[in-house]
């Protein structure tokens, strides 16, 4: 029996569990649940996410049999080796062991990046934590207050309380900072949820009298207050949401709730090439290395648009005519807000312009090099323009320093570690890169070229409708209008554009609260209170509702006291978003703490971070100088 015997090694844990014992717990778990051997075409999240539950419920039985603590389940579980269990024949190849061999090009699903570790930050990848996740029962379900018996406050409480819309601009920053943040993080995170199978939208449903949780079993509906200033005024009171879908660990190893990644978490243009061959080949023109343009304008003298989406044009996109349809990019949030879609449609022109720059120089490449060529170039274009331009003013100069993200005037950078694992974590994607939320204005406006204010338009009447765009020389006012219109400041005030009116339909008067969204989806994955992350960070520990007032307005602490049990319960987005900016940072100190870790790992955790010398995919020097070290925004413009 000895090697039926699968010893934790844990400085956590005395437990031994036997494979026999997994193997039983797998097969109890998997009786109700059809697994997915090998779907037909690429693995999608749904096809990944019945196994994920599988492996969770496989967790809670071993948990229960053996009576596991937190600390086990989170530490020791995962060091059982599945591969010696029953597991293994059903854990996708992506997840399994790998040979990989350095390539000169990246590879869309972002796969063998670290040649040691080939699932690091790839596509379908779980998400990496900074501290452990709090889940109620030590397994998978939403936080809950720390103190026995109380419950979180609605998360639409939280946000009718603290985030009202009252706040201030920020004349340091333009909107333009809002546009490069939100693209940025569609470059490399977003977070496989289920969709409706008919419009490739949210799914609705959890809202249902008594059916929400047989309508979908990831259902976790927010409940409005019946007193609510807004919503009450329409009978509402509750709120669709769906929880993140479970993922699988390389080898499908146990553990905790693992919400997982459908871009690779690095900074590789996905938001223009897409993270799947697939799309990245329907994007193309497959001529001349170019990608695939809309030349709607283009009898008036205008550059091109972004292609159509004629596929599920309902994705992300509210039509009011059948024949009305959005744009299509390499992810699928391209037209969530106007702004945003600028910003896709910059990069497919920069793509085409380097193509054609690079046939001429080179005419005896083919299609595939002159594509491949100018995507290593605009992967290092959009790094050095993150590096060198946004994360200054979102960080400042001081932490920039702090954690080396100041990239080099001349030569090479030699830092890459191939311990360093670059995934996005869940603290980073679920509450501090959402700072931006704060920056929303109420309204986008147009410039003129000699910089006078056009007009301008209710941000709701932009979410999900680029229409404007289809104008001629709308398209350049906006980006003028980045330039100019100053961004909100980050504090805890948000517009009602997006409390209370995201994603609304043309023929409704309300939405949804994105506020709210944030905080249920943090809860959802077992994101620690706020007071948890200021100890990760070295800051000083807070025990009282009083000693918030250190940090943020007495004003909002006073309202944190009303709404929560107790100071740790307090949601980390809310708070994060509250705190007072360090001197020369957008940013308080947990934020940018958060914001500054996840950078450093994303510079030294990727093989083919564009300042590197001796890879394969390295940039020549000239090449870096002439096209990389002389982009920026302005000059994309």
């Amino acid at each position: 029996m000895a090697a039926n015997l699968l010893f934790c090694q844990s400085p956590y844990t005395h437990t031994c569990i036997t494979y026999t014992a997994v193997n039983e717990a797998f097969l109890t778990a998997s009786e109700k649940t059809a697994i997915v051997s090998r779907p037909k075409g690429a693995w999608k999240p749904e096809d990944i996410a019945p196994l994920g539950e599988v492996l969770l419920h496989t967790t809670r039985i071993l948990a229960q049999r053996f009576r596991l603590s937190q600390q086990e389940v989170w530490s020791a579980l995962p060091q059982l080796d599945t591969r010696k269990t029953i597991i293994a024949k059903h854990c996708p190849d992506f997840a399994s062991s790998l040979r990989c061999i350095p390539s000169k090009y990246r590879r869309h699903d972002g796969l063998c990046n670290n040649l040691y570790v080939p699932t690091f930050a790839s596509t379908r990848s779980v998400f990496s934590r900074l501290v452990p996740p709090a889940y109620s029962d030590g397994v998978g379900d939403p936080r809950v207050s720390v103190v026995r018996g109380e419950h979180l406050p609605s998360p639409r409480a939280v946000s009718a309380t603290v985030h009202r819309d009252k706040g201030f601009h920020d004349h340091a920053i333009t909107l333009y900072v809002v546009a490069w943040g939100q693209f940025m993080d569609h470059d490399f995170t977003l977070t496989a949820t289920p969709l409706d199978p008919m419009t490739r939208n949210e799914p609705g449903g959890c809202c249902q009298p008594s059916t929400a949780n047989q309508t979908n079993p990831l259902c976790l509906p927010i409940h409005l207050p019946p007193n609510d200033p807004f919503y009450s005024t329409f009978g509402q009171s509750c709120m669709d949401f769906v929880r993140a879908f479970s993922g699988v660990r390389m080898d499908c190893r146990l553990g905790v709730r693992a919400p997982f990644n459908v871009q690779a978490g690095v900074i590789d243009a996905n938001t223009v090439y897409g993270s799947d061959p697939v799309l990245a080949r329907k994007l193309r023109l497959l001529r001349g290395g170019l990608m695939k343009m809309n030349n709607t304008l283009s009898s008036l003298g205008l550059k091109e648009l972004l292609p159509l989406k004629l596929d599920w044009p309902d994705e992300g996109c509210l039509r009011s005519f059948p024949n009305q349809y959005c744009f299509e990019a390499g992810d699928i949030r391209v037209n969530e807000q106007l702004i945003l879609t600028t910003m896709h449609t910059l990069w497919f022109r920069e793509h085409n312009r380097l193509a054609k720059s690079l046939s001429r120089l080179n005419p005896h490449w083919n299609d595939e090099t002159l594509y491949q060529e100018t995507r290593r170039i605009v992967v290092a274009q959009i790094q050095h323009i993150t590096f060198k331009e946004f994360l200054p003013l979102l960080l400042g100069e001081d932490v920039m320093k702090q954690y080396d993200l100041i990239l080099r005037r001349t030569g090479y950078w030699d830092g890459y570690n191939p311990s360093t694992d670059p995934s996005m974590t869940v603290a980073f994607i679920s509450a501090a890169f959402r700072f931006g939320h704060s920056l929303l204005p109420s309204a986008v406006e147009r410039w003129s070229a000699s910089h006078k204010f056009i007009a301008s338009t209710r941000l709701s009447r932009l979410i999900r409708q680029p229409w404007d765009l289809f104008r001629a020389g709308v398209l350049d006012q906006y980006y003028v209008g980045l330039m100019n219109q100053p961004a909100q400041a980050v504090d805890d005030a948000v517009t009602q554009e997006v409390t209370n009116h995201l994603f609304e339909p043309p023929e409704k008067n309300f939405g949804i609260d994105l506020v709210s969204l944030n905080l249920q989806r943090g809860r959802e994955m077992g994101l620690p209170g706020y007071t948890t992350y200021r100890r990760y960070c070295g800051l000083p520990a807070i025990y009282t509702f009083d000693q918030l007032g250190l940090y943020m307005s007495n004003f909002t602490a006073q309202r944190y006291k009303k709404l929560y049990s107790h100071v740790d319960d307090i949601d980390l987005w809310s708070a994060g978003v509250s705190e007072r900016p360090l001197a020369g940072s957008l940013l308080g100190p947990t934020f940018t703490c958060i914001v500054a870790t996840q950078m450093q790992r994303l510079k030294y955790g990727d093989r083919y971070w564009y300042e590197l010398p001796g890879q394969p995919s390295s940039l020549t020097l000239q090449t870096r100088e002439c096209h990389v070290r002389a982009a920026s925004f302005l000059t994309l413009i």
